[in-house]
């Protein structure tokens, strides 16, 4: 075992890291109040175990997942804390006083939080703990979706930067760092911008939701599983690139319509009655799990399998 980290929250984001961290070789301490924790954590146990297993990796290669009694014993002596708890800008700051006062000198404070900057954490505590507050947002489920935003405040240290970046690479994540801190982060307003386009067509009678993910999945989903937005307009540009790319159809993409969208309840009506007729009132497991083989076929196809 190379380290041991701190997973604090076991709610769907915290388990996930937890059993991606054990993967990966860490021992991994995991506290939440849940009363169900001893289960939760024996079960994280036994999925790395199988995991191990199926891909034919020695025991010993993989880390353990530990139960912690409370905040201060899960954090003590570990090098990485990622906290995954409650959304709840006034308890997040005291969680990480709690953390700070018990955690070692060194260690880096993560936050996955998608709403919370760091920098309305580092507020509440010391200078040298500040300087180790970051957010490390990722996408969900984090064992299988490579990306964390890594998120620093002004007043996080590059050290803290540098470790941060360091061991996400360590568990095989692709880590982006962002030069300063904005709602939503990048992956979230890319996805927020989208979605309204999306809602804005089929409100205004353009293409059912059923079509409009065909649309997605056939074309720009496929396109963007193997390349991003900025490499697809360089590969359209042909010989020129990106800027005979915009030279040639800048123009008509910037002349194209904004559509009314409505995302209130009331006016989703009947994006709602759509999406359950083509899928089903409620997710399934069995969709979910065609959803992860392809996922992970993409994943494997780049590389990126474990």
């Amino acid at each position: 075992m190379s380290s041991t980290v701190a997973v604090i929250g076991a709610g769907t984001i915290g388990r996930s890291f937890a059993f991606l961290f054990a993967r990966s070789g860490y021992t991994v301490r995991v506290f939440d109040p849940r009363p169900d924790l001893a289960e939760v954590v024996a079960g994280l146990q036994a999925d790395v175990t199988a995991d191990a297993s199926a891909g034919d990796e020695l025991a010993s290669e993989v880390g353990t997942v530990e139960l912690a009694e409370s905040v201060e014993a899960a954090v003590a002596g570990v090098v990485f804390v990622q906290e995954s708890g409650p959304e709840d800008p006034e308890s997040k700051p005291v969680l990480f006083s709690q953390i700070a006062e018990a955690a070692p000198a060194g260690a880096v404070f993560a936050t996955s939080s998608s709403t919370i900057p760091a920098s309305l954490i580092a507020a509440a505590l010391p200078e040298s703990a500040a300087s180790r507050v970051i957010v490390g947002h990722p996408f969900n489920p984090p064992h299988l979706m490579p990306l964390v935003e890594v998120v620093p405040s002004p007043q996080t240290s590059q050290e803290t930067v540098d470790a941060a970046v360091e061991f996400y690479r360590s568990c095989g994540r692709e880590p982006v760092v962002l030069g300063r801190e904005i709602r939503g982060f990048v992956g979230n307003r890319l996805q927020n911008a989208l979605m309204k386009e999306a809602i804005s067509l089929v409100q205004n009678g353009v293409v059912s939701a059923e079509g409009l993910d065909t649309v997605m999945k056939n074309s720009l989903g496929l396109r963007w599983s193997a390349i991003g937005q900025f490499e697809g307009m360089h590969f359209g540009g042909g010989e020129a690139g990106i800027r005979g790319f915009m030279d040639h159809i800048g123009p008509a993409f910037a002349a194209i319509e904004d559509l009314p969208v409505d995302v209130d309840p009331a006016g989703m009506e009947d994006v709602f009655e759509q999406v359950e007729e083509a899928y089903g009132p409620t997710p399934t497991p069995q969709a979910a799990a065609v959803r992860d083989r392809i996922q992970k076929a993409v994943l494997e196809a780049r590389g990126q399998g474990r």
